[in-house]
């Protein structure tokens, strides 16, 4: 998402380009972009001129809607769903959990693509500067 956030409003990326440039294979790849995809957060096109795009404007797509693409949207299932287990009621862990999940998802909604693109310039300048 931040190789498609970093070529945004310049045209389609191609999956073979994206997974040159973070270093993963264009099989795995694909599974991601699919998931993406169904999700709405990125879209696709086909031809010469095809590739991928963001949906939306890097500013507007937030890790937390990227992350529970894949990991859905908590990180125990008694927070969702109290009754999977009989001793949510009397659990001290779960309240944990609750005070965590919220902490976690006020954190990541906080963060975006266009703030991501810009530690990435950031650190790449200075790697460059490193090497020279």
């Amino acid at each position: 998402m931040i190789s498609l956030a970093r070529h945004y409003g310049q045209g389609s990326v191609f999956l073979r380009e994206i997974a040159r440039e973070e270093e993963i294979s264009e099989k795995y790849l694909s599974l991601i972009i699919l998931a993406l995809k169904g999700a709405g957060l990125v879209n696709s096109a086909r031809g010469a001129n095809g590739g991928y795009t963001l949906a939306k404007p890097p500013s507007q797509i937030t890790l937390r809607r990227i992350i529970e693409v894949f990991e859905g949207r908590c990180l125990v299932d008694c927070l969702t769903n109290p009754s999977s287990c009989p001793r949510a009621h009397l659990c001290a862990s779960r309240d944990v959990w609750v005070l965590l999940e919220g902490k976690i998802s006020e954190t990541l909604e906080a963060i975006n693509l266009e703030q991501l693109v810009e530690v990435h310039r950031r650190k790449a300048e200075a790697d460059l500067m490193n090497h020279i």
